[in-house]
This record gives C-alpha cells, structure tokens and sequence, in this order.
C-alpha cells in the first residue's frame, strides 16, 4: 500500500467519481489511476468503487470507510512532514488562510502585514470564497485556517474559535433624509427603502432577516452583493441604502456616503476561525492566530484542538 494510491483514491472521489478530472488535477494519467485503484483493491481484497464499464459510478459501503480512513492518513502523513519542518526550517514555509471578501479586506490587513514582517520567509496565501467554500478548503487541505462568520459550524471535522463580535450600519448617499432623523433609527425607517445588503451565505445575512422577521416586516431586497465595496457602490449610484457589515465603512474612502449606527436593531455576528481538528500547526500559525485575535493564545487553541479532538 502506498501514499500514493490514498491520493488517487481520495482526489477521485473528491471530483464527483471523475477520473479524468483527478488525473488532470495530480498531473498524471487517467489509465495511471485506474491501475493504482484497482491495484489497492487486491491488496485490501474489497471493491472500494462500483463501476458501470469504464465509469466510476458510486462508492461501496467498505469503500466510504476506507475512503474516510486514507483522507485521515494522508493528514497525518502531511502533519509529520510539518513536524519535521518546524524544527528543521523554523522560519519558512507556507500559510494559507481561506475567508471571505469582508474579513479580507477589512479585519486583516494589519494582522497580514504584522505577521509577515514577523516571518519574512513564510509564504502567505489568501484564499477567498463563501463561508461554505471556504470550509471546504481547511477540510480538504487546501488551506490551513478558516475565518468566517457563517459556515464553519456546519463541519464536523473543524474546530471553531470565536475571534471577534461585530454589528452592522445603515450606509446612505450624502444628503439622504434617513441622516436627518433626531432619534435613533428603526427597522420601519430601514424597511421604507429599496435595501442593497450581502448575499444570504455572508456576513451574518441571517441576523439581518431575523431582526425584519420578528418585526414582521417584509424589506424590499433590490440586490444582493458577496463584496461590501460593491454594495457601498450601488448605494453610491441612488439604487438604494445599504445594510453592511461596519468595519466595511472607511470615513476617509467613503466620503460620498453616510454611515448610521445600526447596531441596536440586528444581534450582534461573531467572526470565527476555523482549523481541522487532526491538523498539525506550525509554530508560525499560532503567532498568526494571535495577531488577529489576541485572546486565542497557542495555549488556548491547542487546548481547543485537544479537546475536540477527544469528544
């Protein structure tokens, strides 16, 4: 049994059963992968794909074990390649983080920019998408820390770290008469307005709809955006006002527009991270951990790691 044949067996399955696409994404051939597979299959004397011709159509029920087995394997096997590369290249090697356009834009730059002056030598990847593919990323592999506000929850193989709560503005065109109001401001207030605000998988779009459902009331959602310069844009252009995250109002950058405090209508979201729980860390991930939220401690996650571990 070889390393090598875990991969091919769990990138096939990784591509909906698609050989040819496995082997395009391992660079090596479709009839190459086929042989490893079948070669397995003797040694383990159990069919672990259900065929129909040359087709891969489905996975045996010993299959599904062995495939949830070989993905276990293969990150430990890449968790003892870190080992030995924490103490032999303590300062080098790479970091990636999978999130999402807000976290990226706003609540990171500056513990970005920190850490690599702290570890000139570590190569530093971002990865965007939606929470939920960005989850799937630090399940895979293909990134090693996760950090959303939706999402990550939803993973059973990832533990999850509170970082930060944040709360959301009402952001209107300069001159708007919503910014001449002499009390606070109301859902009713909001709900009279064409609305431009995230799309429902981002930033906390669920405490949005709660917060107009309990009210009973129906907002009128004109467009929905993943980015929250896109909707600070078709705000800017009279389409709308709009609900976003704060942390995404820049006074300086946004001078067209108008943030009003909204925080007293929508519960408050809680940006998380999220790293698999049989992951191995270096050194360097946990110094980043702790930039962007100082209160998770190596001390701290590796005991979350621990603990999630055992149950």
């Amino acid at each position: 049994m070889k390393l090598q044949q875990l991969r091919y067996l769990v990138e096939v399955a990784k591509q909906g059963l698609n050989v040819s696409e496995a082997a395009e994404k391992l660079h090596t051939s479709q009839p190459g992968i086929s042989k490893q597979i079948r070669l397995l299959e003797d040694e383990l004397g159990v069919q672990i794909f259900i065929r129909n011709g040359k087709r891969v159509v489905d996975i045996t029920a010993p299959g599904k074990e062995i495939l949830r087995i070989s993905e276990r394997m293969l990150m430990q096997a890449q968790n003892l390649k870190r080992i030995g590369e924490d103490f032999v290249n303590v300062e080098g090697g790479s970091l990636t983080i999978a999130t999402t356009h807000t976290q990226a834009r706003y609540a990171l730059p500056e513990p970005i920019h920190n850490f690599m002056l702290r570890y000139p030598k570590v190569r530093f990847s971002i990865k965007q998408g939606s929470p939920t593919q960005i989850s799937e990323m630090v399940v895979e592999g293909s990134a090693d820390i996760a950090i959303a506000t939706e999402g990550i929850d939803h993973y059973p193989e990832l533990a999850m770290l509170d970082c930060y709560n944040w709360n959301r503005s009402i952001v209107v065109p300069l001159g708007h008469p919503l910014t001449t109001l002499d009390r606070p401001i109301t859902l009713e207030d909001v709900a009279a307005w064409p609305l431009i605000t995230y799309d429902f998988a981002f930033a906390g779009r669920n405490k949005i709809n709660q917060a107009f459902e309990t009210a009973n009331l129906t907002p009128n959602v004109v467009l929905t955006a993943i980015d929250s310069d896109v909707i600070k844009t078709y705000v800017g252009l009279g389409l709308g006002i709009g609900i976003l995250a704060s942390m995404a109002f820049e006074a300086e950058r946004d001078q067209q527009l108008v943030a009003i405090d909204a925080s007293h209508l929508f519960a408050d979201s809680t940006t998380r991270i999220g790293i698999r729980k049989d992951a191995y860390l270096r050194g360097y991930a946990y110094d980043f951990i702790e930039l962007f939220a100082p209160h998770l401690s190596r001390k701290v996650v590796q005991a979350a790691l621990m603990c999630d571990t055992e149950e």
